[in-house]
């Protein structure tokens, strides 16, 4: 086996025992990412020469003897969303397409204190704006397990990279699935935290209210390892909660005897493929027969989930994305006549036909005689989607649901139809609307495609979720495959 299919927590192991150097790992990745990345497309920057010196450091730090973190030396690849001082974030757009951030976000101040390998700056569609990676400005990234197929959106390059071996672990973000649903689809394991757990300090806002900074890794160790990198209050982020964390990864635990797991039937209705449902009422059957309590439970708001949820985001967009008018940095248009000509020609030329879309939607919904017919209700909705799953929680411990209505369908199919696209994120876009914690964790196969499970718990209940997953890791035989690619 290769060092680049290696999990991060075998090859923490592997460098404190010094069976290898964090410069042979480094290069192990590359040569894969050099082999593979022409058909994947994971990465829209590779940071090659910097890497193997961060990996250089850790082997001169290793050799005097001085106590790392756990991940120091492994590789990681970030969404290009997260601000990387140095390195261009591009947010996958025309807009930024040259941007380079002067300072770096708070979870890479936290990546770069524990010694990690930043191999470079991940694809995503544009702004975060979609499900399949196909609004990129820059290129489509495609799935390792299918080269025909999309890897999922919007952290569809972060999810890609990870299971195509091209990195150990990836950054991604969350606004209404957009780390669960790629970890689906590609067939690994993605966190999105509970809102305000990790600092979105530096993350190019989409969504303030919603989005969510998240690890993406092969198997449920490797994700618990870098949540507890990641996450903790930032006096930079006002939404940061101020309380203690645990190690999510000293405290996992494969017991799940006596989990209580709720199954909303609302989450396994018309629109969810049959091939998924089994798939996810197999492995809830497999928590079961290890001692897991299963009951039916009831969300009856999640039929109007998806409507409240792009209004609410698109509403937030048309704010955060007004900063991008071609006056202080970004794309300028380059002829223009006075002042409202560049705004136009700019935004017009600047951004992709979904995130002008999504203005234009944040624009209506928030314009005078429409508030209170949309978000205002939204709103409304919002809070009734929270006191639903409170009292869910007040009777199980974890609830189960699949990640995706279907396994990961081809590019293109559904590129011109926004409203089939929306429909991709039926079973996700709550999570982020009630503020909860969610993992994808592979639980099948469809036709050769992953297929992923989801475990939502209550909020800053992480401990709960991770120990779920690790349980049917465990159960299964464990998750950590390199896909195939042809």
């Amino acid at each position: 086996m290769e060092l680049y299919e290696k999990s991060a927590h075998e090859l923490s192991e592997m460098l404190k025992n010094k069976k290898c150097s964090a410069v042979e790992l480094t290069e192990s990745v590359f040569k894969r990412i050099s082999d593979v990345e022409e058909k994947v497309d994971a990465y829209l920057t590779i940071c090659k020469d910097t890497a193997l010196e961060e990996a250089k450091k850790v082997d001169e730090k290793l050799s005097i003897g001085e106590k790392l973190h756990p991940l120091a030396g492994i590789p990681i690849g970030i969404k290009d969303n997260i601000s990387t001082k140095g390195i261009k974030t591009t947010c996958a757009s025309k807009m930024l397409g040259e941007y380079v951030p002067p300072f770096d976000a708070s979870v890479m101040n936290k990546i770069k204190s524990a010694d990690m390998v930043i191999t470079g700056k991940l694809n995503m569609d544009e702004f975060a704006m979609g499900s399949s990676t196909e609004n990129s400005y820059f290129k489509t990234t495609k799935n390792p397990y299918d080269l025909s197929r999309i890897p999922g959106g919007s952290s569809g390059g972060s999810a890609a990279a990870v299971a195509a071996g091209e990195a150990v672990v990836s950054l991604g973000s969350d606004t209404g699935g957009s780390i669960r649903q790629p970890a689906a689809y590609c067939g690994v394991v993605g966190l999105k935290p509970t809102y305000g757990s990790v600092s979105r300090y530096g993350l190019v806002a989409f969504a303030s209210s919603l989005d969510q900074i998240g690890p993406i890794g092969r198997n449920v160790t490797d994700v618990a390892m870098l949540q507890s990198v990641i996450c903790g209050h930032d006096k930079m982020d006002a939404t940061s909660k101020n309380i203690e964390y645990p190690d999510f990864t000293k405290s996992l635990s494969s017991n799940v005897k006596g989990l209580k797991i709720g199954i909303p039937k609302e989450y396994f209705g018309k629109g969810i493929d049959s091939s998924v449902k089994t798939s996810v009422m197999n492995a809830v059957k497999e928590l079961e027969n290890n001692g897991a309590v299963v009951k039916e439970i009831s969300l009856p708001s999640t039929d109007y989930a998806i409507n409240a949820y792009y209004i609410l985001s698109s509403a937030e967009a048309s704010s955060n994305l007004a900063r991008f008018d071609g006056v202080k940095y970004g794309y300028r248009t380059e002829n223009y006549n006075g002042l409202v000509d560049m705004y136009e020609k700019t935004r017009s030329e600047g951004f992709g036909d979904e995130v002008k879309r999504r203005i234009m939607l944040g624009t209506f919904v928030l314009s005078s005689g429409y508030y209170d017919a949309y978000y205002k209700k939204a709103k409304l909705l919002q809070k009734k989607i929270s006191d639903e799953f409170n009292g869910a929680f007040s009777d199980v411990d974890i609830i189960a649901t699949p990640t995706t209505p279907s396994a990961a369908f081809k590019i293109g199919e559904n590129i011109g139809d926004p409203l089939k696209m929306y429909a991709t994120d039926i079973c996700t876009v709550t999570i982020n609307i009630a503020g909860l914690p969610a993992v994808s964790l592979p639980c099948g196969k469809d036709n050769g495609m992953p297929v992923g499970m989801q475990f939502i718990a209550n909020k800053f209940n992480e401990q709960t979720l991770l120990n779920a997953a690790f349980g049917y890791e465990q159960i299964v035989g464990g998750f950590n495959s390199v896909a195939a690619i042809k």
